[in-house]
Formats: structure tokens, C-alpha cells, sequence
């Protein structure tokens, strides 16, 4: 089982303390976003020093060949990287918390795959995850690293620039991509997608009713890493509001939810997370 390393930054006392007390003897879900990740590697979208990111929306995405073009360069080129990541600490202490009957499972909005590689048994992937790819036309699904082989095979001058702005989607800003070949469905010749959640799509209702079981079946809720902005996550911190559960909020900066926390901790996600597990599973 994984422990807390002892040279985890310290978190401050007082607001551990608070959040150990609000915790002890409960059964947590926990919703995490992209500070999760931060420390494996994959930036996020609007914490401090991140640049200003415009993701393509599902309404682009659809609009016509050159937006998708520009999507697949750029997101084969970003699956390289989140292929290669590694989950951390934070991952893993979540992993120990999970196995010690503490946490009952996770709500992410990462798209990264992290948590189940660090072992996390029950995931609720609410935005998707970029290791798998669906035709939007009949439905086939594909293994995204069977997709990466084409894509390679097909674009062999596409490499990865030295230095490259990579997004918590796995994007990658690409502009010279009009020779770029696009993948279509081998079963229909459709147009492929990742199964992530594109901005100006909704969480499929099945993803949104896992992640609500998990809620009704917790004592309190921890949302790591996560700025709020999102809606789906603002929802599931209304539902255990309304149930009066604690709500522990544990990001670096403000939240769109940090008036509904019972205790809000302004720091790294992978130290706190790490300072939980260590108080909570001894």
C-alpha cells in the first residue's frame, strides 16, 4: 500500500486540522480537476501563470475538415505526452485512501487517465478519457494508441515541437496541418472523436447519474484541484450542500465554491492530498 512520504510542503495546520475534524469516521467521494495533474506534468486551464487557453468546441470540431485537421494534429501530438505521464503523489495517496474503506471513489474532470493508473478502483470519468476514440456516425470504438499508429503512419513529417504548449485536453497548438490526414472510422468512414467531453457538449446523463450514486452513497465531499468553473461540478457540490454534507475544497487560489466549504484549504493538491492520507488512514 502506498504511504505519505515525509518530505511532502508542509500544509497549514490549522486548515488541516479543521478538515481532518470534518472528515474522521466518513465515507468521502471525492471530485478532483486538473491540479490534480499539475504535478504529473499536464497544466491546467486557469490556475496561476497558466496561459490563456481557447479549446475547440464540439460546434467547431463538427464545422468542417480544416478545424478537425487542426484538432488531430494537435491532439495526436498532446496524446504523446499524456501517454508517457505519470501519476504522482496526489494519485497515489488517493489510491491508499481508497483502499483503507476511506474513500468510496473518485468524480474527475480529467480526461488523463491518471487515476486508474495509480490503481484507484472506482473512477467516474465525467468528462471522457482521451485514451478512447468513437465514431460519431456508427459508433465504433477504438483503442486510442490504435488510432496514434495511423496517425503516424499516415503523417509521418508531424513531430512534436521541442517546445509546446500542451492543455489539460491534450491539446496541442498546431497551425501548418493543411497536408494533415485525418482518421476516419475503418467500419463507416465517419468522422472520429476522442470520448472527452468537447466544450459546448454536455456530460452524457449516464456519466452524470454514476457520478450522482457515488454522491448519495458518501458522508461528506473532497473537491481537489478544481476551480469550479465547470458546471457539472458545480452541481455535484449542490447536491451535497442541499444533503448539509461537509464539503472540503483543496486548490490553490479561489473557487466558484469556496462560500459552500466547510473548510477550504489554499494549497497543492499532491501535499494535502498526501496529509489526508496519512492522518485519515492511521
Amino acid at each position: 500500500m502506498p504511504s505519505a512520504s515525509p518530505t511532502a510542503a508542509p500544509v497549514a495546520a490549522a486548515s488541516l486540522d479543521a478538515a481532518i475534524a470534518a472528515l474522521s469516521g466518513r465515507t468521502l467521494a471525492v471530485l478532483t480537476g486538473a491540479g490534480v495533474s499539475t504535478d504529473s506534468g499536464i497544466p491546467d486551464y486557469r490556475g496561476a501563470g497558466a496561459p490563456v487557453r481557447t479549446p475547440m468546441t464540439f460546434q467547431q470540431f463538427l464545422a468542417g475538415d480544416a478545424a478537425r485537421k487542426r484538432y488531430w494534429a494537435g491532439s495526436h501530438l498532446g496524446w504523446k505526452r499524456f501517454d508517457t505521464a505519470a501519476p504522482n503523489a496526489g494519485h497515489r495517496a488517493l489510491v491508499e485512501l481508497e483502499l483503507a474503506g476511506v474513500v468510496d471513489g473518485i468524480i474527475t474532470q480529467n480526461v488523463d487517465g491518471l487515476h486508474l493508473r495509480a490503481g484507484s478502483q472506482r473512477v467516474v470519468d465525467l468528462h471522457g478519457t482521451m485514451d478512447k476514440v468513437r465514431c460519431l456516425n456508427c459508433g465504433q470504438s477504438y483503442a486510442r494508441s490504435s488510432i496514434a499508429e495511423r496517425i503516424a503512419h499516415d503523417n509521418p513529417w508531424l513531430e512534436l515541437p521541442s517546445a509546446v504548449e500542451l492543455s489539460p485536453d491534450g491539446d496541442v497548438q498546431v497551425t501548418d496541418v493543411d497536408q494533415f490526414a485525418i482518421p476516419a472510422c475503418s467500419v463507416c468512414g465517419g468522422i472520429l472523436k476522442p470520448e472527452v467531453v468537447f466544450f459546448g457538449e454536455f456530460v452524457p446523463k449516464e456519466k452524470f447519474e454514476e457520478a450522482s450514486a457515488l454522491m448519495q452513497s458518501a458522508d461528506a465531499l473532497v473537491i481537489a484541484g478544481s476551480s469550479l468553473a465547470v458546471n457539472s461540478g458545480i452541481r455535484l457540490l449542490e447536491q451535497a450542500h442541499r444533503r448539509r454534507l461537509p464539503v472540503v475544497i483543496i486548490n490553490r487560489g479561489m473557487t466558484k465554491g469556496d462560500n459552500r466549504a466547510t473548510v477550504k484549504i489554499d494549497a497543492g493538491t499532491t501535499e494535502t492530498l498526501m496529509a489526508l492520507a496519512e492522518r485519515l488512514c492511521s
